[in-house]
């Protein structure tokens, strides 16, 4: 686990210092470069896809849901205001400080609920657990360990995005246009897809819905676990 410990440190440093200021532009409606824009645009698709689901399923004021590495509330923020009881949580304090902020910006007072913990100290029980764009932090053995910690705490469904790992995205996180620029601030990690489903049926899970989001700089695959 050393490894991993090194990676969460780099990871909870970089998101404190320079790395908050960047994807706090790239996840915010400021200006940004082309690249951060792309991103941007990709990230929300993902967030856009999860909520998608939940709307189509009708019943968002009755769930708990679980936001495990919420960064500045891109999620956790439409769902408490689709009605959803909404917890909260990121490694980095300055993310979820500019979560915070956001949410009361809006009028949203007491949900969502904000922690400063990572993945590994999550306990207790929601109905939903989501995590996007937080496996890609992960090397292999320990992103199923993480998968399977993450289903410990939901009763329902899990929902998990990670950069699948592809030749083609191998190629390019190889020739460095994966995460371009000042972005390779931490390591990236790819998945395989069906390394990740097996860690969820060995769990009793069953994929239920699946999405893929490409575009030229962000490139995630989204599952929908339920019991």
């Amino acid at each position: 686990m050393t490894n991993a410990l090194d990676d969460k440190t780099i990871v909870r440093d970089y998101f404190n210092a320079t790395g908050f200021d960047r994807w706090r532009r790239i996840y915010g409606d400021g200006e940004v470069n082309k690249v951060q824009l792309d991103i941007r645009k990709g990230h929300q698709q993902t967030v856009d896809t999860v909520l998608g689901w939940i709307r189509e399923d009708d019943n968002a004021s009755a769930l708990t849901i679980c936001d495990a590495g919420c960064g500045v509330g891109s999620l956790s923020i439409p769902l408490a205001q689709m009605g959803a009881t909404v917890f909260s949580s990121d490694i980095s304090e300055k993310m979820v400080g500019e979560a915070k902020q956001r949410a009361e910006a809006l009028g949203l007072s007491g949900n969502p609920t904000f922690a400063v913990q990572d993945l590994e100290s999550l306990s207790g029980k929601h109905h939903t657990v989501v995590c996007l764009d937080v496996l890609i932090h992960y090397p292999q053995e320990d992103a199923a360990r993480m998968i399977a910690h993450l289903g410990s705490l939901a009763e329902s469904r899990l929902m998990l995005s990670f950069a699948p790992k592809t030749l083609a995205y191998s190629l390019l996180k190889k020739i460095g246009d994966f995460f371009p620029g000042p972005s390779k601030a931490t390591r990236a990690y790819l998945h395989r897809e069906a390394d990740v489903v097996a860690v969820l049926e060995s769990q009793g899970w069953i994929v239920k819905r699946n999405a893929m989001t490409k575009t030229q700089f962000y490139f995630s695959r989204l599952l929908e676990a339920v019991r």
